[in-house]
């Protein structure tokens, strides 16, 4: 028998979160109470209301069919609604929107829909796994574009495309950003239409994020006129309304886009459960006081967070958008790399974070921490790195009161 790795598999690096997933396993199997601000995964609980029409919809025997691949007719007119008033932009969903198995699954069947082995995809790094692999594994090559604070992206993008051989097919955006917690402004947006329509490059874009700010609302590339003749989005209900396991998104705009993507997903899937999608449309046409308090958590928690770092002498940038923080390995660890310095943190304050290498090469100088615990807990992950920190002779701030870090 040959070799048992598959091609697809050998196109696949190891799974860098593993190794610090596995200390975090034994430590925990030790009895150790590791705090873990690794994995994006909601903690708070799915309005009730939503959960409510869950159960209701649930009870009637008709809904435990087959359902539809690209999302139940009221979902679909529930996100063109969702677009209308959030964006101001006119969406037909009959033919500009398809519901999918959340956002990760939809880009990773997209690609798979339009690309063919050989070509050449943009996409900035670092950037959330799937946005590279979920073209890797469709057979595509990946142009790694440079990305983060003070990077013109527009530029790296042009010149990225300018030594692609073939030329690039679609570049990947990715707005509120995950890991980087950066947002764009619809001037850069205009000019990635602009200059994707000139070289006839598919723009795909993931919002997940778009409800997780604590500044000016994010916009979407749609709201750019012509956006749609390129330019496809993918959304996401898991953080706007705590829905993670849930597994529902979307994907609105190019409509040629939105039909290779329906058609590869009628092969591949019958769609969610259907209360799930009734449910799903219960949480876009309901009162959104409930994404308003979920906003509110998360300003709350990355105050504590970044406001107890500094105090510990950990300086990080104050997101403006998303659930994370992307903070910059300190510099007495900075040789060590960004997996060797969570695996410490681990061991040493019993702390959880991302590598930034998990997220691409030049995200090495940097970890991710997702704030989905609560603020005592928080209070109690900045003590432990305080005294980390202090450890290993980390210059300390000026004591100043420390109320931040007092338990509730």
């Amino acid at each position: 028998m040959r070799d048992p790795e598959f091609h697809r598999i050998r196109r696949l690096p190891p799974y860098v979160f593993a190794e610090v997933n596995k200390l975090k396993a034994q430590a925990r199997a030790a009895g150790r109470d590791i705090i873990d601000l690794g994995m994006g995964n909601p903690d708070l609980p799915t309005p009730g209301h939503i959960v409510d029409k869950l159960v209701e919809t649930a009870r009637d025997p008709k809904t435990h069919r087959y359902s539809t691949s690209r999302g139940i007719p009221g979902l679909r007119r529930a996100w063109s609604a969702y677009y209308a008033r959030r964006f101001g932009v006119r969406l037909d969903p009959e033919t500009q929107v398809c519901v999918t198995l959340g956002s990760k699954e939809g880009l990773a069947n997209l690609a798979q829909a339009i690309t063919a082995p050989g070509d050449t995809i943009l996409v900035p790094n670092p950037s959330y796994p799937i946005h590279p692999y979920g073209f890797i594994i469709a057979g595509a090559g990946i142009r790694h574009v440079p990305f983060g604070p003070g990077i013109d992206l527009l530029r790296e993008l042009a010149h990225a495309a300018e030594h692609s051989v073939p030329p690039p097919t679609a570049v990947v955006l990715n707005f509120p950003s995950n890991p980087t917690a950066l947002v764009c402004d619809l001037d850069l947006y205009r000019e990635i239409v602009a200059w994707a329509r000139r070289h006839q490059v598919w723009v795909l874009s993931d919002i997940a994020y778009a409800e997780i700010y604590f500044e000016a609302p994010p916009p979407s590339i749609l709201e750019v006129p012509g956006a749609s003749e390129v330019a496809v989005e993918f959304g996401s209900l898991s953080k706007t309304y705590s829905m993670p396991g849930w597994r529902i998104g979307f994907a609105a705009g190019n409509e040629r886009l939105i039909s290779a993507l329906t058609r590869i997903k009628s092969y591949l899937d019958y769609g969610a459960f259907t209360p799930i999608q009734v449910a799903a449309t219960c949480a876009l046409n309901g009162p959104q006081d409930c994404v308003d308090e979920v906003r509110r958590i998360y300003r709350e928690r990355r105050d504590v967070l970044v406001d107890g770092l500094a105090k510990a002498g950990w300086p990080i940038p104050r997101p403006p958008a998303t659930m994370f923080a992307w903070a910059p390995v300190p510099e007495p660890f900075r040789a060590k790399g960004s997996l060797a310095f969570s695996k410490l943190l681990l061991e040493e304050a019993e702390v959880a974070v991302s590598p930034g290498i998990g997220f691409g090469e030049y995200g090495d100088g940097f970890v991710r921490m997702a704030v989905v615990e609560n603020k005592h807990r928080l209070r109690q992950a900045v003590r432990s790195i305080r005294t980390f920190l202090q450890r290993h002779g980390t210059p300390q701030p000026a004591a100043t009161p420390d109320r931040e870090l007092e338990v509730a």
